[in-house]
């Protein structure tokens, strides 16, 4: 089992990925394979590999900071352009969003991220509260110690939920089937 999970910052090592660090080390010590994407860089060749990845993929996170109460536009610009390339591959899969602040906006955030989760039926992976974690360093944010926990509680509801899932697999347990789209539209 694998989970991908996207850096929407454009800092590479910056807060956000002090964050998903310790996510990805909880699910390793489960046994989950994890991989770190830098997607604070929407370009399509950048989106194009991360779908590709997405398609191997058991599992997203997706992390972004808060800038102006809200994900990082290079995030929502990266997650608009994987949806469309990459959504069959997102189906059914379990989700998580993650974001980092020095001090507010992270409720916005994660609504904001979640929502693209939601549209693809993705089971959404939560915490002991809210997935977020606060400082303006990345050593700052290492003395988070309850965003810190939150972050390792999040890795091991992920593992947890993608072993379940995969028992149920064994079992015998299908995936639902989806229904063609009903579109309704209210001008005539």
């Amino acid at each position: 089992m694998k989970v991908l999970l996207l850096n929407g910052s454009p800092r590479k090592a910056g807060c956000t990925y002090t964050a998903l660090t310790v996510v990805a080390e909880a699910l390793e010590k489960q046994g989950i394979e994890t991989e770190i994407f830098q997607a604070g860089n929407p370009d399509m060749e950048n989106v194009k590999a991360a779908a590709v990845k997405m398609a191997e993929s058991d599992a997203l996170v997706v992390g972004s900071p808060v800038y102006w109460a809200s994900p990082s536009g290079q995030i929502i610009e990266f997650m608009d352009k994987l949806c469309s390339c990459a959504g069959k591959d997102m189906l059914h899969k379990p989700a998580a969003a993650v974001t980092s602040a020095r001090r507010a906006g992270t409720t916005a955030t994660l609504d904001v991220i979640m929502k693209y989760f939601t549209y693809h039926q993705m089971p959404v992976v939560s915490s002991n509260y809210w997935t977020m974690v606060h400082g303006n360093t990345p050593d700052e944010v290492q003395q988070d110690a309850e965003g810190i926990q939150i972050m390792r509680t999040l890795g091991n509801n992920m593992a947890w939920l993608l072993k379940c899932l995969e028992a149920g697999k064994k079992a015998g347990i299908e995936m639902p089937v989806d229904e063609e789209k009903i579109k309704t539209n209210f001008i005539r």
